[in-house]
């Protein structure tokens, strides 16, 4: 019983604490409950900059904001393809891409981006009938004979009046049945360059036309010799026909357009400069467009856009064409026409070249007015409509593809700045007169002009560069960076010196950069050792770690400001040099880790920008080119095993010869793979003080290029080193060939001209001179100090002498 009440009175006194506890007023118990502190929303040190574009519609830099979230609209003008690309496409799509890179890649913007083929239009018209009216007569064309010389003599002398009388003033101009002397008076004139410059100013391409003219001209004289010689042939024929074909092409256009009718001609024409666009554009790696839409192919929609433009008031039909009717336009409400430029309203020159070669604009009510439908003429393809068999107008186009994937409203507009006006005004007018709103385009973006050497691209100025010209002499990624150093909207000079120059040193610097960090990076995890007992993370590495972060906001906020890539390519530049500088200054007391997360960064920016391709988790550029297929393990490491196991042999035979010079030989077998053997491979060794060798991948041609200029150094300077004893060894043989002469002799006939001294003492010195005067006191110094000089010489002599003789 005893037992019993101890054990229970305890159970009865927990459990009365127990039901205390359980039972205890509910304020009391908020009381003792554990609760968590108030948190308070972060304070911002700095506010993040916002994305702004340069917006043509404003001529100020605007914040972005897309309509609908992260979703972009974004069209862009593309080529009218009847001709090769060149610099000034590279120019525009390049940097097209790079800003459309830095909204996806980097501001993580979701971009619907749709551009346009047009493949049909005037030039594309024009050429494909002149090529095709050309190739005809050039098969047609069997023997040379007076009637093909006539033929071709005609369409010179139209040339020369009517082409070359473009850039000429009234006095000047060739005049029917006067064309041979105008032409001996123009050969005269153009040798002044002033007059010259005067007739490009009138017309920039009389120069091409001048150079059309001479080369027709040169075959047509050659021509007629072989005609005189009795040489008819066929080839004689077509090289007559190859050389003037230029003129010719334009000849046979004025007298048979009206016969080409076959569509086709045109599509093909417009298809194949598509594809060597496209080639063109992937070399370039500028990306596909998400949506790529060609003229052709939206002809009914055209049309039925068109009907509404009437329907709604602001078109009207003309002799079977349709006009837009700006005055209308600009006079309702809700509407302004030309937002871009509307000081260039009144610019004839301006209308008439939006218009092309073929439009006669007969029926529109003003000058400002542009062609919606363009009645089609004999010679031109042609679709049906109600007003008519014709073709669409230039400016309608790109309204009616764009309204038709992006509807009545898109973010981004963008294009070269020579469409301005009155281009994309014409788009804006037309599409906000079908939508009936007030704003079809948010941001409108033009990339800026490019100059060849400081003057416009002009195949009349002979700085005319394709494309595949270009990549002939600079890789794609030397283009884009020579792009990323100008504003995307600024003028451009492309020149040698800006490539050899300051897109060489980028190049360089970035190649230098990454080549050290890899072989850092691969150094340290070829090393087993985990920990050397200290974290090497102190001052150093603080302030790089504090740069890296400060160029990162340094960077977002140069692309901020309307993608600002000089400046942002400063800051990666910057900080390259910071790191370089960190590389050097610290030893073996680097910290790998440090400069590989600086290293990661920088190559995923240029990756960001276009400049490389690859995996973002590489160090480096990326890759020049996308990779194909597998990698061939065997193909990739034999060159590496074999030299390996070449160089083991090598080390393997001397040790096991045991020569006294085989510690001499083996350091010498470790230069030669060094400095011979691994260099083909791209692989460098650079000696480090600690004993190991630095392991860098670079591009063989590079180290060989090294190696050569560090041997070139070394040969021309064993080669200054071998002149110089070599000069040495000749003054010294020049001093002993006149150590010959003893003292006692030098001043004795035949050394010196008979009668000079006529008294000398025991030792030789003159005493009297030639007249048998005592020598002055100056005089005497004089042949003192010879003889002293001499006598030494004589003694080296005599010593030498003596010890070759033994």
């Amino acid at each position: 019983m005893i037992c019993a009440r101890v054990t229970f009175v305890p159970s009865i006194i927990y459990l009365r604490r127990s039901f205390t506890t359980v039972f205890q007023p509910t304020q009391t118990r908020a009381r003792m409950a554990v609760q968590q502190p108030e948190w308070k929303i972060p304070e911002r040190a700095s506010a993040e900059p916002v994305l702004k574009i340069f917006n043509s519609l404003t001529r100020t830099k605007n914040e972005f904001i897309p309509r609908n979230g992260r979703h972009v609209k974004w069209y862009n003008c593309g080529p009218t393809v009847y001709d090769a690309s060149h610099m000034g496409h590279a120019r525009n799509y390049v940097t097209q891409d790079v800003l459309r890179r830095i909204m996806t890649d980097y501001f993580g913007y979701d971009v619907h981006f749709v551009m346009n083929i047009t493949d049909i239009d005037d030039k594309i018209i024009i050429r494909a009938r002149q090529n095709h009216l050309l190739d005809t007569f050039r098969a047609e064309t069997k023997a040379l004979s007076s009637e093909l010389i006539t033929r071709v003599d005609s369409a010179w002398r139209t040339h020369v009046r009517e082409k070359l009388g473009k850039g000429l003033i009234e006095a000047e101009r060739a005049v029917e049945g006067e064309e041979e002397n105008a032409w001996s008076r123009l050969v005269e004139l153009i040798q002044d360059k002033a007059w010259k410059q005067d007739c490009l100013r009138r017309d920039e391409k009389f120069d091409m036309y001048f150079s059309s003219a001479a080369r027709t001209l040169a075959a047509l004289q050659a021509a007629k010799t072989c005609l005189e010689s009795g040489q008819t042939s066929m080839d004689a024929a077509q090289q007559l026909v190859d050389d003037s074909k230029d003129i010719l092409a334009q000849a046979l256009d004025s007298q048979y357009s009206a016969t080409v009718t076959d569509p086709a001609i045109a599509r093909s024409l417009a298809a194949y400069w598509e594809g060597q666009f496209f080639k063109d554009m992937a070399r370039l790696r500028v990306r596909d467009p998400d949506t790529l839409t060609r003229v052709t192919e939206y002809v009914p929609e055209i049309v039925a856009f068109v009907e509404r433009i009437i329907q709604n008031g602001f078109g009207y039909e003309a002799e079977g064409s349709v006009y837009f009717d700006t005055k209308a336009f600009d006079y309702a409400d809700g509407h302004d026409y030309a937002k871009l430029e509307p000081w260039s309203k009144g610019n004839r020159e301006l209308l008439e070249d939006g218009e092309g070669a073929l439009s006669k604009k007969s029926g529109s009510r003003s000058a400002s007015d542009f062609a919606l439908w363009k009645a089609s003429r004999p010679g031109e393809p042609s679709w049906p409509s109600p007003w008519g068999p014709g073709r669409p107008g230039w400016h309608i186009e790109c309204s009616v593809m764009a309204s038709a994937v992006l509807g009545d409203n898109m973010d981004i507009h963008s294009g070269g700045i020579d469409l301005a006006f009155p281009h994309h005004d014409n788009e804006m007018a037309q599409s906000e007169a079908y939508h009936n709103c007030g704003s079809w385009v948010n941001y409108f973006i033009h990339t800026g002009h490019l100059h060849i050497e400081g003057l416009k691209m002009s195949k009349s100025l002979k700085n005319f560069i394709t494309i595949d010209e270009i990549l002939e002499k600079h890789t794609a990624r030397q283009l884009r960076l020579a792009f990323l150093t100008q504003l995307w909207n600024s003028k451009i000079d492309f020149s040698e010196s800006l490539m050899t120059g300051e897109v060489r040193n980028i190049e360089l610097t970035l190649n230098n950069f990454f080549n050290v960090a890899k072989a850092l990076i691969n150094q340290a995890r070829a090393d087993l050792t985990k920990s050397d007992g200290r974290h090497h993370y102190e001052t150093p590495e603080v302030e790089l770690t504090s740069n890296f972060h400060e160029s990162q906001s340094n960077f977002r906020e140069a692309l901020c400001d309307s993608f600002n890539t000089p400046a942002a390519l400063d800051v990666l530049r910057d900080l390259v040099s910071k790191t370089n500088v960190y590389i050097n200054s610290r030893g073996m007391n680097l910290n790998v880790g440090v400069v590989e997360n600086v290293a990661r960064w920088i190559g995923q920016m240029l990756r960001m920008f276009g400049l490389g391709e690859g995996e973002n988790a590489e160090i480096g550029w990326g890759q020049d080119v996308h990779g194909s297929g597998s990698i061939n393990r065997e193909e990739v490491l034999m060159p590496y095993v074999r030299q390996l196991s070449s160089f083991r042999d090598g080390v393997r035979r001397l040790a096991m010869e045991k020569n006294e010079s085989a510690l001499k030989d083996i350091l010498a077998l470790c230069d030669k793979l060094r400095d011979v053997d691994l260099i083909p491979l791209g692989v460098a060794l650079d000696d480090q003080e600690d004993g190991k060798a630095l392991v860098k991948l670079v591009s063989p041609a590079e180290l060989m290029k090294a190696r050569d200029d560090k041997r070139a150094q070394m040969e021309a300077k064993a080669g200054k080193k071998a002149a110089a004893v070599e000069a040495e060894r000749f003054k010294r043989q020049q001093k002993l060939e006149k150590g010959r002469i003893a003292p006692e002799e030098m001043f004795k006939p035949p050394n010196i001209a008979e009668g000079t001294y006529t008294s000398w003492n025991d030792a030789g010195i003159p005493l009297t001179d030639g007249d048998g005067k005592e020598l002055s006191r100056n005089q005497a110094k004089k042949v003192q100090k010879d003889w002293n000089s001499q006598k030494k010489l004589h003694d080296d002599y005599l010593t030498w002498k003596k010890a070759s003789l033994e």
